[in-house]
């Protein structure tokens, strides 16, 4: 559809439903889940193993055929940990694996499809071992393409970009782009430039949700009920 065909009231109470379903199913998942956090089609979220946890204010977009899977499997007790920092974005698809240690900081991005592990979850020759894990740190303001796998043991530095598609075997230093298989280095960025981050958008959170609202009641007010389960029983060329 190329809008959103929805009363404005019936678009607020699947919001509240998305809300509360996060709160009372999700929250329990976790270790810690942060505050503030926008959760879309939360259903396709999956949380597997303890030790796991989401900073304050994320932004966490499910969808039926890309489920975010957040799994820890520990080789023994005690192990496997994912800690993601404030601000988070968590887009449909993206998949996060820990036996040892997978640490993102705030106000990072992660893109569709991307996957990051801290284990080969197999031996080399040992194909019935679970293999060695090395810890993943992602630094602050990362932003991770699409369809991009993060491998064990890397080191992504502050403010840098992977690109789509990337596999990421080694370290990247920070304020880069890097992308290819294996990932290079392909640009610096500006280090002079100002970041603007997700944390600014947050920075007033009471008045980013009540603009939010405000753009909501605009963009639908012309919507009916009718004219919604119209356009799901018998939908037009410009719907």
């Amino acid at each position: 559809m190329r809008r959103d065909h929805r009363p404005y009231l019936l678009k607020k109470l699947d919001q509240r439903i998305q809300h509360f379903y996060a709160k009372r199913f999700l929250r329990p998942q976790f270790d810690r889940l942060g505050r503030g956090g926008i959760f879309i089609k939360p259903w396709y979220v999956e949380v597997f193993g303890p030790r796991v946890s989401l900073g304050d204010f994320p932004t966490v977009v499910g969808a039926p055929d890309a489920r975010i899977r957040l799994s820890v499997w520990p080789r023994q007790e005690g192990e496997g940990k994912i800690v993601i920092g404030d601000y988070a974005l968590l887009c449909p698809g993206v998949r996060i694996s820990s036996a040892a240690e997978v640490r993102i900081e705030d106000n990072c991005m992660i893109a569709s499809h991307a996957y990051i592990t801290d284990s080969d979850w197999h031996g080399i020759y040992d194909r019935v071992s679970p293999g060695q894990g090395k810890p993943v740190h992602i630094e602050e303001n990362v932003w991770i393409g699409d369809s991009a796998i993060l491998c064990k043991g890397v080191h992504v530095g502050k403010n840098s970009i992977i690109g789509a598609g990337a596999v990421v075997a080694h370290d990247i230093p920070e304020n880069v782009i890097a992308a290819g298989n294996p990932a290079e280095v392909i640009r610096e960025l500006d280090r002079a430039a100002q970041f603007k981050k997700r944390a600014e958008w947050y920075a007033d959170p009471g008045k980013l949700f009540s603009d939010l609202d405000a753009i909501d009641r605009e963009m639908l007010r012309q919507n009916t009920l009718f004219g919604w389960l119209r356009h799901l029983v018998s939908p037009r060329q410009r719907d």
